[in-house]
């Protein structure tokens, strides 16, 4: 399969022309560090239909309807498509962290509460597939996880179907996979996940915003925090990004 990122007219509308709407009447540091509720901007978010989606999950009212679009020409092919995680904030992806950290929910089946792994590596080992908050695209309202974030799931003849489908027609409606294969992209970071998808009309702006806003010390507020600056959170993480959906 080739991917492209030939955007039809109907995307192509969508690409901001100023940054003035991007951050929704907030500090633009709050924002890209997801110190807010979707729920509590309802001119700038909207909660998906519970058909496309499971439990409650807001995007940007544009990602929103993209993905709506999306899957409707998924359904008429048989693929259905559903997002199981959307916006997240800080607060919520601290939750997921510090569960991590504590040994609450054990990572990779350890129980990093009890390891000999030195701060830096405890959290590189999170982050091969959990965002420290304040650094998750899913803060920003752009990027959802779609249908599993098992890997096994996308082993099945059903999520290779899904897969595939994505493949092939995400990029009509603005999605592109943030977080491809390392070994063929070089990039790096977070482990591939071909769950997340990132819709580029608003993620790219945001991403271009978070680099020039953004310092590794300007991440905290969490335990483990000070790791972010030993690990290179940001260029290393948070830029690691399959390089066709860094591009208008």
């Amino acid at each position: 399969m080739v991917f492209s990122l030939v955007l039809p007219l109907a995307v192509s509308s969508l690409w901001p022309q100023t940054t003035d709407t991007l951050f929704a009447d907030l500090a633009p540091k709050d924002y890209l560090t997801g110190k807010f509720e979707p729920a509590a901007l309802p001119e700038y978010f909207s909660l998906l239909p519970s058909k496309y989606c499971v439990g409650e999950q807001w995007l940007r009212i544009q990602a929103a309807q993209a993905f709506i679009d999306m899957a409707m020409a998924a359904q008429n092919q048989g693929i259905e498509l559903k997002a199981v995680s959307s916006t997240r904030s800080f607060y919520r992806q601290k939750k997921i962290w510090e569960d991590k950290w504590t040994g609450v929910r054990k990572v990779e089946g350890r129980d990093l509460s009890k390891s000999r792994l030195n701060p830096a590596e405890k959290a590189k080992l999170i982050m091969r597939f959990s965002s420290m908050p304040g650094t998750s695209r899913h803060h920003w309202g752009t990027d959802l996880d779609i249908n599993s974030v098992d890997e096994a799931y996308f082993k099945t003849e059903q999520g290779c179907r899904v897969y595939d489908w994505l493949l092939d027609h995400a990029h009509e409606f603005g999605f592109c996979q943030v977080y491809s294969p390392k070994q063929k992209s070089g990039r790096s970071g977070y482990q591939e996940e071909k769950w997340h998808w990132s819709f580029l009309p608003l993620a790219i702006p945001f991403t271009q915003e978070y680099q020039n806003l953004i310092s590794n010390q300007d991440i905290s507020g969490f335990l483990g925090y000070e790791t972010a600056i030993k690990i290179g959170a940001i260029e290393n993480y948070v830029l690691g990004l399959n390089s066709i959906c860094t591009k208008q």
